[in-house]
């Protein structure tokens, strides 16, 4: 295991040395890289002059050192696995250091590597220290000036970040491109391409006259599945001009697509490396969630210039000052290009599936956290996810007027510079001002709050009184936790199913018919007037915070919600509750020998759903999805994830059966040929059409059988293709159909990821043993991300009767592939290791079993610090 020591954020001091400007010069050839760095450096002020100066520098051969043109000796300077030390450095200076890398070994994919022949890069968070020695933290900013030098036949394309500004040939083989950024940027954000790749190119005029040159770099052969990220890439810029004012701020948005990625995309300035996965798609290779995943990426990444490389982090801790505030920007945007509710419910229950989870395991941090062992360890669903909730909980709290308010004193305030999550909350605070000190808990405090709901209605008074008390369990190092300030929404709504006007004691007249409540303390009370009836009520509209609430809603109520609430998060959370109540219910009747059966009330909610013509067909179909087993999962203590699964099919077996007729008709409306398109209308109407589908599945029946198979052999689209491919490979039989689709897709490296995927996640006999099988399979690479997490992970973590079997295989598979690739790839090794995150939720032998694993995997020798800081906190 590593030697490398905790950092803590209390720990920050500001760096020794600045950096102002960075030339580098890459000579690359087909068997390494040299890089020559010429770095201008100034001691900080109030420095003392006997500090050293101590670069990162990780896997590289130092070739040579000057400063201020005179060369040292090895006797001026201290070199180590990690850093490079000058102990009599001057206040000014200019460092020139040479370092030598082989990039075709890197399989680690961070700093410079390469990828079927072409040089990339992967900086966030320490990989510039595997390029060059550098101060490799985010609070030194410089301007960077970047040559590359290559082959012109087998590297035609050299990229990297800022303006174009010179090119032209060395010699008969070689030639030369010159890029200068214009703006100050941390190391993580510098970024190299070269290679042999193809071009579509577009433009964008922005509002002042602008014209942006939009380019998308591919491998030959993948041109025509770069269209819809080009749209995505233009859509974006006009949504950041109009929602916020911002424009773009170089010559050219470049986007770059590599096969070999650890993560989804990096936000490098003006040259953004994504994951194929999140650039190439088109109607026969790519499902409607993969076009939506470009969107939302491309946006992403794109709205990073501002958020993220204007204002950066000024350490690794905030980093959800960047994260967390991008992906509520792409979160709207994808909300104003789609549906916002069919958004904002898919958003909320993947939060819950995965950063709940992390809330309330051994992993839980703030989103601010106080330290790490491995920063890689840190890109975490809790950074991301619950820190894009705690963002839209300010926009919630100030309206969006006064979140825009917020956002350009922000810029104002810290344009070019590397702050903290704190530097945000006073500029949303002063802004508005308001007094926003009890919200950083939000930043410092771990855990999901949970508010427990009560209320009361006085029949004479017309009066209608709701309690919420607010409390949030221990969590590693937190044993007390002071309450959260959060936005609590309601609306209440009458017996006819219509919206209140809401009025509070001591208001004079009556608002909105949805209210955000100011939640401070532990226990608060409101009270409604001029209430006519009793109220159903309806918490927590639009998920307004990330807490869990409980409420004892009958089932009747949460009927009448499902039929009537006008809030589609709330509808949604309707269903959503009633059948994980059902769900929990049946687990522990199983657990009794009593038989699994859904009450006649919760299938006729799914018949009157099923019926509706009012509501957007992709609604529907998110209400009619069960809860996930994983999520049921959390829910429970000691379970048996088998007998768990076996409840969730009997429930589904039973909704088929029961409401067949419902499902075929609908279904059968739904399909009627229409050529396939990508707008938000036809997709609402797949969605719900291809869960009918999934639900009749279930029945082992030759006319559902004759049905898939029509499907899949029809579709003119991939959604309904793999829709059809999905169910097929659950049931008895699919083999041909599974056949059929490697041999047509075998070259496509995406769609076989999804090949992989599907028979990993399979739920019939012999899972573990297929997945074996495919490792050996000719299109399977451990080295590539992308296929680890389509086989192994998906298998992991998405297939829980199969990975919990009792006999314990599935968790020595889990084992023996993290400690395979932590050799090859820590990151990814860490991030499968995540899938024994949850392991005392489980009965009492699998515990001991994914215990055992978990020991094994600690004991290994040379075990790289990301997968060790996972594992030791995963046994406490």
């Amino acid at each position: 295991m590593s030697s490398r020591q905790a950092i803590r954020r209390l720990d920050y001091t500001p760096p020794s040395y600045l950096i102002d400007r960075v030339d580098l010069t890459f000579e690359l050839s087909d068997t390494h890289a040299k890089v020559i760095s010429r770095l201008i450096i100034k001691r900080n002020k109030g420095v003392s002059s006997d500090t050293p100066l101590v670069l990162h520098g990780e896997e590289l051969t130092l070739e040579g050192i000057k400063l201020d043109g005179a060369p040292l000796t090895s006797a001026h300077y201290v070199v180590d696995e990690t850093s490079l030390t000058i102990a009599n450095m001057p206040d000014d200076g200019i460092l020139e250091i040479v370092t030598r890398l082989l990039p075709a070994e890197n399989t680690s994919l961070m700093g410079l590597y390469q990828s079927n022949g072409n040089f990339f890069t992967q900086c966030e968070a320490e990989g510039f220290r595997k390029i060059t020695y550098y101060l490799d933290r985010p609070d030194v900013m410089a301007k960077f000036t970047t040559t590359i030098i290559a082959d012109k036949t087998k590297f035609p394309v050299l990229l990297s970040n800022g303006n174009r500004v010179g090119s032209g040939t060395m010699d008969k083989n070689r030639h030369w491109v010159k890029w200068v950024d214009p703006f100050k940027k941390p190391a993580y954000l510098f970024a190299l391409v070269a290679g042999k790749l193809v071009v579509l190119a577009g433009t964008h005029t922005t509002p002042s006259k602008r014209n942006i040159n939009i380019e998308i770099y591919v491998e030959p052969g993948n041109l025509d599945k770069c269209h819809h990220a080009l749209a995505a890439a233009q859509k974006a810029m006009a949504w950041d001009e109009e929602r916020f004012g911002l424009e773009y701020d170089l010559d050219t948005y470049m986007i770059v697509a590599v096969s070999d990625f650890n993560m989804g995309a990096m936000e490098n300035k003006g040259l953004n490396i994504f994951n194929t996965k999140f650039v190439l798609a088109k109607p026969d290779t790519a499902t409607d969630v993969d076009f939506d995943g470009i969107d939302s990426v491309v946006a992403h990444e794109y709205f990073h210039n501002w958020t993220g490389n204007r204002v950066t982090c000024r350490d690794w801790f905030q980093l959800s000052l960047k994260e967390g505030l991008t992906v509520y920007r792409d979160q709207e945007f994808s909300s104003d290009i789609g549906s916002r509710a069919v958004q904002r419910i898919s958003n909320v229950r993947a939060l819950r599936e995965t950063q709940f989870a992390e809330d309330a395991g051994p992993q839980a941090h703030p989103i601010r956290p106080d330290e790490y062992l491995e920063i890689n360890n840190f890109y975490t669903w809790t950074i991301y996810e619950k820190g894009s909730e705690v963002v839209r909980m300010y926009a919630t709290l100030l309206g969006i007027d006064g979140f825009r308010a917020g956002m350009e004193l922000y810029f104002k305030r810290h344009d070019g510079q590397a702050v903290t999550c704190d530097d945000f909350r006073a500029a949303m605070a002063d802004a508005n001002g308001v007094d926003l000190s009890q919200f950083e808990r939000w930043y410092s405090q771990a855990g999901t709050p949970v508010l427990r709901a009560s209320a009361q209605y006085n029949e004479a008074a017309h009066t209608y009184t709701l309690t919420i008390t607010q409390s949030c369990a221990p969590t590693p190092g937190q044993a007390e936790k002071l309450p959260f300030h959060l936005p609590f929404a309601i609306g209440l709504i009458d017996r006819r199913g219509h919206d209140l006007p809401l009025q509070l004691l001591g208001e004079s007249v009556a608002g909105d018919t949805t209210r955000v409540l100011d939640i401070r303390d532990t226990t608060q009370t409101f009270t409604f007037i001029n209430v006519p009836c009793p109220p159903v009520p309806s918490l927590l509209r639009d998920f307004s915070a990330p807490v869990v609430l409980e409420y004892d809603y009958s089932d009747d109520e949460l009927v009448f919600l499902m039929a009537n609430d006008s809030d589609a998060f709330a509808r949604w959370e309707a269903a959503n509750t009633f059948a994980l109540q059902l769900l929990k219910n049946q687990y522990a009747a199983a657990g009794r020998g009593e038989k699994v059966a859904a009450p006649a009330a919760f299938i006729a909610a799914y018949k009157k759903l099923l019926s509706s013509d009012k509501l957007d067909p992709a609604l529907v179909a998110l209400m009619l999805e069960l809860p996930r087993e994983n999520y049921l999962l959390e829910q429970l203590s000691d379970v048996d994830p088998v007998r768990l699964f076996e409840v969730c099919r009997s429930i589904k077996h039973q909704i088929a059966r029961e409401l067949r007729q419902e499902l075929l008709a609908v279904y059968q409306h739904l399909n009627d040929g229409t050529p396939y398109a990508y707008d938000g209308e036809q997709v609402a109407r797949r969605s719900l059409k291809n869960i009918c589908l999934d639900y009749l599945a279930e029945l082992d029946e030759p006319m559902i059988a004759q049905l898939l198979a029509k499907q899949y052999q029809r579709a003119d689209n991939m959604t309904d293709r793999l829709a059809a491919l999905k169910a097929l490979v659950n049931r008895d039989g699919g083999e041909a159909q599974l056949a059929d689709f490697a041999a047509q897709w075998q070259s496509d490296a995406l769609v076989m990821d999804k090949w992989f995927a599907l028979q990993a996640t399979s739920r019939r006999p012999g899972a573990l043993s297929r997945v074996q099988q495919l490792l050996e399979h000719p299109g399977f690479s451990i080295k590539n991300p992308n296929k680890v997490r389509s086989l192994i992970t998906a298998f992991c973590l998405a297939n829980p009767p199969h990975f919990h079997a009792a006999d314990g295989y599935g968790y020595a598979f889990a084992a023996d592939h993290i400690i395979e690739l932590d050799k090859i790839n820590p990151q990814i090794a860490a991030r499968l290791a995540s899938a024994f995150n949850r392991w005392t939720k489980v009965d009492a032998g699998r515990r001991e079993l994914m215990q055992q694993e978990l020991e094994r995997i600690r004991g290994t020798e040379g075990l790289s610090s990301d997968t060790f800081e996972i594992v030791t906190k995963a046994l406490g």
